[in-house]
């Protein structure tokens, strides 16, 4: 009797845990990275409409300080201009943010370094990246979910991110 009993208790835990996992609903996505380079670090497609900002590049490991252009601070804490955060090192590559205020809101992301090395990450990428942008500029702040398969990606780009933010409210 008591073997049926854990049985279905265990079953019951079993449904739960089951139904309670939350997939992503976002549609995965290889071709944005097809033509990226196999050097480690890739130049992330431009996912909305500014003009264009030099990209960095570096090598894997590597470190960069962050760079801005900027002079006017609203009073939301954020100078206008465009902020460039510090790489952060992954277990697969550094990741690196770039953001754009205006009128003391984010109003363009770039992600100029992120793991590319292989095929793998080139799709990872292809689909977490666009997310973490899109939840930047809705959440304007560098408090975003990670994406669930890019853990890695998610918290250099975080990382990264905030050290922009820091930038943008000197």
């Amino acid at each position: 009797m008591k073997k049926i009993v854990y049985a279905l208790m265990a079953t019951v835990t079993g449904l739960v845990l089951l139904f309670s996992y939350r997939t992503s609903t976002v549609p995965e996505s290889t071709s944005a990275l097809a033509d990226a380079p196999s050097s480690g670090v890739a130049t992330a497609p431009k996912t909305t409409t500014t003009t264009p900002s030099p990209s960095a590049s570096a090598s894997s490991g590597s470190t960069s300080s962050g760079s801005t252009s900027g002079a006017q601070t609203s009073s939301s804490g954020l100078a206008d201009g465009t902020f460039t955060g510090q790489a952060a090192n992954t277990r697969f590559g550094p990741v690196q943010v770039q953001i754009t205020v205006s009128g003391g809101a984010i109003t363009d992301v770039q992600v100029p370094q992120y793991p590319s090395e292989s095929g793998r990450d080139q799709q990872i990428n292809s689909r977490a990246l666009p997310v973490l942008v899109k939840e930047t500029v809705q959440a304007q702040s560098a408090q975003v979910d990670m994406v669930s398969g890019a853990t890695y990606t998610s918290t250099g780009y975080r990382t990264s991110l905030q050290s922009a933010l820091d930038q943008a409210r000197a």
